[in-house]
């Protein structure tokens, strides 16, 4: 399996920096941030999956634009699979017929553009071979991590998170486990925010890394703009025996 980053940072602003979604393969996508609209008519086109982490703007951006754009050229519904609870959020504060078309009705209810499918904590979906999971997380909305399954690696991506055991233990649960996708948010001198926020700091960031079993390589995501190195700089002066690097928009990670 491959995962290409079409966007990993914290915000926006300059030619760079892209909302978070990820590219499994060439069908799946993991988020859809404003990543995705850096993607060809014929690959948005060619999506059939959208995980969902949570609902905030920075990770959902992109599905109205995108669902408007392929819906007539596709033969099935796009399938956005998420937490009961985003699907809710979705439906009451953007695909509500006021910011954005209800396209889990159009053009009918039998045939739509896109169809939500429920994912819970701990459920798994097959593609083939390939597994989605989603883990617990902790953030300010209802949220999950992903574990990313292809027979011979994995891959997890916390999402947006606070400390959260549960994902810890769900991360040392995994035998193959290549790489981890950690968000680190907010540099040291913002700890408040990031508790405020549900988010990790580094040297929150460190407690996690503290306790994960095994050596995947390590990839921070979500480093807002502006901000990245210092946080970078931090992670490694407070985790020093735990090599890692800040993941970048068009990185792609095999496993």
């Amino acid at each position: 399996m491959k995962l290409k980053v079409l966007g990993c940072s914290g915000g926006i602003g300059g030619a760079q920096p892209r909302t978070t979604s990820f590219l499994l393969d060439d069908d799946i996508l993991i988020d859809c941030g404003t990543g995705v609209g850096d993607l060809t008519l014929d690959e948005l086109a060619r999506i059939d999956h959208v995980f969902l982490t949570h609902a905030h703007l920075d990770h959902i951006a992109a599905l109205p634009l995108m669902i408007d754009s392929v819906g007539e050229l596709r033969q099935a519904p796009v399938q956005v699979h998420a937490t009961p609870e985003t699907i809710r959020i979705l439906h009451s504060h953007i695909f509500n017929w006021l910011v954005w078309p209800d396209f889990s009705a159009i053009p009918d209810h039998h045939q739509p553009f896109m169809r939500f499918q429920p994912i819970h904590v701990g459920e798994r979906r097959d593609f083939g071979g390939r597994g989605v999971t989603a883990l617990p997380a902790r953030h300010t909305v209802p949220a999950v991590a992903y574990r990313l399954d292809s027979g011979g690696g994995q891959l997890v991506f916390s999402g947006d998170t606070a400390y959260c055991p549960e994902l810890i233990a769900a991360i040392n649960d995994c035998p193959q486990l290549r790489h981890l996708i950690l968000e680190t948010a907010f540099a040291e001198e913002q700890h408040g925010l990031a508790v405020a926020s549900r988010h990790l700091c580094p040297s929150m960031a460190r407690a996690v890394l503290d306790e994960i079993r095994g050596t995947p390589e390590i990839h921070i995501s979500h480093l807002k703009p502006g901000a990245g190195q210092r946080i970078i700089d931090q992670l490694g002066a407070c985790a020093p025996g735990r090599p890692l690097r800040a993941l970048g928009r068009g990185d792609l990670l095999e496993f």
